[in-house]
């Protein structure tokens, strides 16, 4: 994307940093230079704004909070600035921004830096909220979310940058309204997100062992929510277990 699109820039508190976002942005600014990806400084609130101001003048941003926390001081732009502005101008200022965000529990990271909060997010009209699991999902989901002209904010968990997988070459886009089905049975439905879908992964394997079989979908979307799928995939079970990584109320 940064090859195709001189109007594409990538920001945020560490992207230059030597471990580069989990590796996601390492030595980027090698090659397309600082001016494009450029290390903010430690002021949240104010990148955002200023992300949200380009995004609103024909440039495509991607802005990276490398932990969720970090959000919490430009809510309010990101909930009334990007998300609405759409609306109140009656389409007249589109807001092509994606907001990366890291969430989940790690080494050192306290209680004020390992919260869930995608449902936070995901309650807000106008935004929509990503969850990628899988290396392959997260380029086509990252792309698409480029592309798109709404505010989307992609959530991840630190735990799937370790994941590897098979990821097509070139550019390509990934479905980010609806769920990626991962298993098929007749017993039960499992609706996941996030890492969850990979512990969800281990106990299909476990189950299969015992002769149950379940249908386990990786939700990819949590807004929009398409529930379609799981509907369907119910009227056949009868049974629905949801596995989140969230605080359990």
């Amino acid at each position: 994307y940064l090859d195709k699109f001189k109007n594409f820039i990538v920001i945020g508190e560490g992207v230059n940093d030597p471990k580069g976002i989990f590796g996601t942005t390492l030595n980027l600014f090698k090659k397309f230079g600082n001016s494009r990806i450029i290390e903010s400084p430690v002021s949240e609130n104010g990148i955002t704004g200023i992300s949200i101001g380009l995004s609103m003048n024909h440039f495509k941003v991607l802005l990276v909070h490398q932990r969720v926390e970090f959000a919490l001081l430009s809510l309010e732009q990101i909930f009334n600035n990007a998300a609405k502005s759409f609306y109140v101008s009656n389409g007249t200022h589109k807001v092509p921004i994606v907001i990366r965000m890291i969430i989940g529990r790690g080494w050192g990271q306290g209680p004020a830096h390992s919260q869930s909060l995608e449902t936070l997010f995901a309650s807000i009209p106008g935004l929509k909220v990503l969850m990628p699991v899988f290396p392959g999902d997260t380029k086509g989901m990252l792309i698409a979310a480029v592309e798109d002209n709404n505010p989307t904010i992609i959530i991840e968990h630190r735990w799937c940058h370790y994941v590897k997988g098979h990821v097509d070459e070139g550019y390509y886009t990934c479905d980010i309204s609806s769920p990626k089905q991962i298993r098929k049975g007749n017993d039960v439905t499992i609706a996941s997100t996030s890492y969850s879908t990979l512990e969800a992964i281990k106990a299909c394997d476990a189950l299969n062992s015992i002769d149950i079989h379940a249908d386990l979908f990786d939700m990819r979307s949590v807004s929009p929510l398409n529930v379609q799928g799981l509907i369907s995939s119910v009227e056949k079970t009868g049974r629905i277990m949801t596995v989140d990584i969230g605080h359990k109320t």
